[in-house]
C-alpha cells in the first residue's frame, strides 16, 4: 500500500481536533473572568468587639480566663470545658475588653480550660461568628480552633506557654543580678503569694501537670516515661504513687503542706521504681534498672534516663532557692556528695550542672510550669525559664 492514502487519513483525523482546540480556547477568552478574593484577615480582639454583626471572623488573642457570666471570667480552679475569655494582652483583667469565645464539643478536649488549665494566657486563634455569647461580645459556632497565630498548624497536645520573655514582669527584681543576689531575688520572688496544697489535693494536680500530651487519660511517668492511666493511682503493682524528687528524708519535711506537697518537685511514678529510687541522691552511673529502661542505679545513687536528667536537676535547684530556712522549713542545700542521709542536703551537684546543660527544658516541662502557676501554686520555678540561671548560682 502506497503511503498517500495514510497521509490524508492523519490530516482528516487532525483537523477536527485542531478546531475544537481552537474553539475551545476562543470560548475561554471571552468568558468574563472572575477573581478569587483573597482569604479574609484575622482580627483582633479588639476589632472582633467592635464588629459583632453575625459575620464569621478569624480572632488572635490570649485566653485570660473561662467566662461564667456577663461581667465574671474565671482565672482559676476552671468549672469547665466550654467557654474561653480572649484579649489582645495576656494582663488583660478588663471584662469590657475580652472576647467571649464558644467552645464546642468538637473543640473542648484541645481548647478548655478545665481540661487544659496550661491554656491561660497563651495565643488561639478562633473562626466562628461574630455575635453575643454570655450577652457579651462574642464568638460563637467556631469552625476552626488553633493554638498559637494564624499560621500556626492546630495541635491536640499540651499547649506550650507563652516564651520565656513574658515572664520578664514576674523576674524584675532579679533582672540584671547574679550569685547571691540572683538566688536572694528568686528566693523572694518564688515564695511569695504562694498557695500552699494538700497532700490529697497532689493526686488531682498531677493528672493536670503531667497529663500525657498524645492521651488525655493518662500521665507521663518521671523516670520510666511509660504513659499510665490517670485512674490508677495508688499504692499497688502496676500503680503510679507520688515521687518526691527531693526525698523526704533529705530535710526531714514529710508531706505536711509545703515542701512536701509542692508540685515542683512531685511527679508522677511506677510504685516499683518509685521504691527503688528510694532515698537516693542523684549521679551518673550503677546498674540498669529492668523496669525503667534508660535509668541507673547503685547503693546511693540514681541517674535518670536522658530525656529528664534535666528536669530532675531543674526540681532539685527550684527546691534548694525556695526553701532556704524561713516560715519553718528546712534550709534545703545542694552538695557535691551522695550521702543519702537524712540532713537537708542532696547531691551530686557536679552530676545535676551538667544534666542541666545537656537537656534544656522542652515543651512538656514548660507548660507543666506554667500550669502549676496558673491554675496551683501560683509560682514558678526559675530555672525552668532561664536555665542560665543555675550556673550562676551554682556553677
Amino acid at each position: 500500500m502506497s503511503p498517500t492514502p495514510r497521509r490524508r487519513r492523519a490530516a482528516a483525523f487532525v483537523t477536527p481536533a485542531v478546531l475544537a482546540v481552537l474553539a475551545l480556547t476562543v470560548t475561554f477568552l471571552r468568558a468574563p473572568v472572575t477573581m478569587v478574593p483573597a482569604a479574609a484577615s484575622t482580627m483582633t480582639v479588639a476589632q472582633a468587639i467592635g464588629s459583632q454583626s453575625g459575620g464569621t471572623g478569624t480572632v488572635s488573642g490570649y485566653v485570660v480566663g473561662e467566662p461564667t457570666a456577663t461581667s465574671t471570667v474565671r482565672t482559676s480552679d476552671f468549672t469547665g470545658d466550654t467557654a474561653l475569655a480572649l484579649a489582645d494582652s495576656s494582663s488583660q483583667t478588663a471584662t469590657g475588653q475580652m472576647l467571649y469565645v464558644q467552645v464546642t464539643s468538637a473543640y473542648r478536649a484541645a481548647f478548655g480550660l478545665l481540661s487544659n488549665p496550661g491554656l491561660l494566657r497563651t495565643k488561639i486563634t478562633v473562626t466562628g461568628t461574630l455575635t453575643a455569647y454570655f450577652s457579651h461580645p462574642g464568638l460563637k459556632s467556631p469552625t476552626a480552633m488553633t493554638a498559637g497565630s494564624a499560621t500556626t498548624p492546630p495541635t491536640s497536645g499540651p499547649v506550650t506557654p507563652a516564651p520565656t520573655g513574658s515572664t520578664d514582669t514576674y523576674y524584675a527584681a532579679a533582672l540584671g543580678k547574679s550569685g547571691e543576689n540572683l538566688k536572694n531575688a528568686l528566693h523572694t520572688i518564688i515564695s511569695t503569694g504562694v498557695t500552699k496544697l494538700s497532700y490529697d489535693a497532689v493526686w488531682n494536680a498531677l493528672k493536670v501537670t503531667d497529663q500525657d500530651p498524645a492521651n488525655s487519660a493518662n500521665v507521663i511517668l518521671l523516670y520510666s516515661g511509660v504513659s499510665r492511666s490517670k485512674t490508677l493511682n495508688g499504692g499497688d503493682s502496676g500503680d503510679w504513687n507520688r515521687e518526691h524528687v527531693w526525698a523526704k528524708s533529705h530535710g526531714d519535711f514529710g508531706t505536711a503542706a509545703g515542701p512536701g506537697t509542692d508540685l515542683h518537685h512531685l511527679r508522677p511514678e511506677d510504685v516499683t521504681v518509685n521504691a527503688l529510687r528510694d532515698n537516693k541522691d542523684f549521679d551518673a552511673g550503677g546498674s540498669a534498672v529492668p523496669s525503667a529502661t534508660g535509668n541507673y542505679t547503685d547503693a546511693d545513687s540514681w541517674e535518670p534516663r536522658n530525656a529528664v536528667k534535666g528536669d530532675v536537676a531543674r526540681m532539685i535547684f527550684y527546691m534548694a532557692v525556695r526553701y532556704e530556712g524561713g516560715d519553718s522549713y528546712p534550709d534545703l542545700e545542694v552538695d557535691n556528695a551522695t550521702s543519702g542521709g537524712t540532713a537537708p542536703r542532696i547531691g551530686r551537684l557536679s552530676a545535676l550542672l551538667q544534666w542541666n546543660a545537656q537537656d534544656p527544658p522542652d515543651a512538656f516541662e514548660r507548660n507543666r510550669n506554667q500550669i502549676i502557676y496558673a491554675s496551683y501554686q501560683h509560682n514558678r520555678n526559675p530555672f525552668v525559664d532561664h536555665p542560665e540561671w543555675v550556673s550562676s548560682i551554682f556553677g
